[in-house]
């Protein structure tokens, strides 16, 4: 018999993540299932909290409030940089992620908005600040090899 979810057992999902308004954000299904070592951090802590003590074969649905998801939509975390400052021939959107060096060293950015005069960006993940839904089937639950073993956050 299959252990049941806990801290530092590999975990293979399928998942559909919508927001509130019905949107599809993102899914396995169809593509190949989502691998992660559970305790490490891997999934927001909302939705890991509930997959907790779940076993093969369950399926559920986990509605996940923005604090325990990607976090709550921080203004302060946005930055306005001078066009001029990106390559003439970048395209740049809103959405996209890239690698900026910080304080603290390399961090990811998102473009928030582009015009011709600035680049908003922002350390916010695009899905800060939203009630995430996830619609889960747990495919299997095992212990993990050496390559994915790790330390659990915490």
């Amino acid at each position: 018999m299959k252990p049941a979810i806990a801290d530092g057992y590999a975990v293979t999902i399928h998942y559909r993540l919508t927001l509130d308004d019905g949107t599809v954000a993102d899914e396995s299904f169809g593509r190949s299932p989502f691998l992660y070592v559970h305790g490490a951090g891997d999934i927001v802590p909302g939705l890991e909290r509930e997959l907790s003590g779940k076993h093969v074969g369950d399926e559920c649905r986990v509605t996940v409030e923005a604090a325990d998801g990607y976090g709550d939509y921080d203004t302060k975390a946005e930055q306005a940089v001078a066009r001029q400052q990106f390559p003439a021939d970048a395209n740049l959107r809103p959405g996209m992620s890239f690698q900026a060096d910080g304080p603290q060293g390399s961090v990811r950015v998102w473009v928030r908005s582009v015009n011709d005069e600035e680049v908003v960006i922002t350390t916010n993940h695009p899905l800060s600040g939203k009630r995430l839904t996830f619609d889960v089937q747990v495919l299997d639950v095992r212990e993990t090899n050496a390559d994915e073993s790790r330390e659990p956050d915490g």
